[in-house]
């Protein structure tokens, strides 16, 4: 099954950034863009992609498994999902992880400036352009290692969302400041280690 996946990598390389966020103006693929270049290459080396919603310790989560047909064969990524009661907010959070989960069992990047240059092609992103998308993914990681911490806490619906009310905060991913983010996740480390 590695054999395909190596073949499987070298066969998507990088895929193209094509779809606008809204809050940042900025340019990423979103989940159907991933999955129209990956699933016809899965297809094609017989490797299944599922992403059912699961659950860590009673807490939302999303599994990615990549299964071999002939072999059942199976790599899987259990992601933990920021619960929220708003349904819109919770569909947002779960398409936003399918993704980066994928991306990353795939080990899947987008296009980056170094490809472009080393290509020739001009890069025409604005500095704030790019700005915006390292802080896009800044709070993609921090939303992502925030959850594990409520996780590994064992906290529940209410504790997390009291956790977030002192922050001010409905849910984990209204917040866009990185410094209060880096701050909530030491506090949620330092709870984990007093315990």
């Amino acid at each position: 099954m590695f054999k395909k996946l190596l073949d499987i990598q070298k066969e998507i390389g990088a895929i193209s950034k094509d779809s606008t966020n809204p809050f940042f103006k900025s340019k990423y693929f979103d989940i159907n863009a991933l999955l129209e270049v990956v699933k016809p290459v899965l297809s094609k080396y017989g490797i299944v992609l599922l992403q059912p919603l699961t659950h860590i310790n009673g807490k939302p989560a999303i599994k990615t498994m990549l299964i071999e047909a002939e072999t059942g064969v199976i790599i899987e990524d259990i992601t933990p999902i920021t619960e929220n009661s708003d349904p819109q907010k919770m569909g947002s959070a779960v398409t936003y992880f399918r993704r980066y989960s994928l991306q990353s069992l795939l080990s899947l990047q987008a296009e980056d400036d170094d490809a472009n240059k080393a290509s020739g092609k001009k890069d025409n992103t604005t500095d704030e352009e790019k700005e915006k998308l390292k802080v896009e993914k800044t709070l993609g990681k921090a939303y992502k290692s925030i959850s594990e911490q409520f996780s590994k806490l064992g906290y529940t619906r209410s504790q997390i969302e009291s956790f977030l009310l002192g922050y001010e905060y409905n849910s984990l991913t209204d917040c866009k400041n990185p410094d209060t983010l880096r701050e909530m996740y030491k506090t949620l480390e330092s709870l984990e280690k007093k315990r």
